[in-house]
């Protein structure tokens, strides 16, 4: 399709108006970060890295990024195990029900935050009080697991479907039993889509606050958590600046890692 000079121009301008409104305001928390003031005024009264070293020495802060990093880890390893394991029996099985256990693992990631996290603490309390069990950092990881398992999923199944089962077949035919055509080949032609899959699912997680707020008991306090906390303390406010600087950089490495893998599995 062939567009006139005018609709370029309009295309270009609109996308230009797109992009600086999803990244203009990241480029402020990133210079506030810098800001002398401790106040969030613009232009800066002057520029200083004295708050990234408060925010180094800041307890609750550094607790914070451990809490997320554990919930990450813990929810992207029981979502690569349950969402390749669930892309594998849809993809290579026909079963009854087979299109429905697929928009039931989908689902949890279309659904509103809110209706997932009154959901999961409903049923934590139910489920997980009577054993003795109560709210923290297991029950996040469970919570974050139940939609870091779709980004597993869609990955896994798509890379199935593009691999199909010949180089499988060959495998078997030329005497592997099905542990070594795993391991010689079909895990490393998965690699690529479970390694771009935890990324993204990690940076789901570890940007999760609406689910947390749910799931977390007290004592438990993610990143996301801590900054939401903090961000209208005034002696606060130079600090969440910083940490939550630091978290667009640990949010976006994870996605153009994925991004980058997910292009080489599809080239390949």
């Amino acid at each position: 399709m062939t567009l006139s000079r005018g609709a370029r121009l309009a295309l270009r301008a609109f996308t230009a108006l797109g992009l600086a409104f999803v990244y203009v305001p990241l480029f402020l928390v990133v210079l506030n970060s810098f800001n002398a003031d401790r106040s969030f005024g613009w232009p800066p009264s002057g520029l200083t890295t004295a708050w990234w070293a408060h925010a180094l020495d800041n307890e609750g802060a550094r607790q914070a990024v451990l809490t997320s990093l554990k919930a990450g880890a813990g929810a992207t390893a029981v979502a690569l195990v349950l969402g390749t394991m669930v892309a594998f029996a849809v993809q290579r099985f026909r079963f009854f029900g087979r299109d429905t256990v697929s928009l039931l693992v989908v689902l949890p990631i279309a659904l509103p935050g809110i209706v997932t996290g009154i959901a999961l603490g409903n049923a934590f309390q139910v489920v997980l009080k009577p054993l003795g069990i109560g709210l923290g950092l297991f029950t996040v990881i469970v919570g974050h697991a139940t939609f870091c398992i779709v980004t597993i999923y869609n990955n896994v199944l798509a890379r199935l479907r593009r691999m199909g089962t010949a180089v499988e077949e060959a495998s078997a035919d030329l005497g592997a039993d099905p542990f070594q055509t795993f391991r010689y080949v079909t895990f490393p032609l998965l690699r690529p889509a479970l390694l771009a899959g935890g990324l993204l699912a990690f940076a789901l997680s570890f940007d999760e606050i609406i689910v947390t707020t749910f799931t977390a008991g007290p004592g438990v306090t993610t990143l996301p958590i801590w900054i939401f906390t903090n961000l209208f303390r005034p002696n606060q406010a130079p600090v969440v600046n910083v940490v939550a600087a630091v978290l667009i950089v640990l949010s976006v490495v994870p996605v153009w890692l994925a991004q980058r893998l997910s292009g080489e599995a599809t080239a390949h």
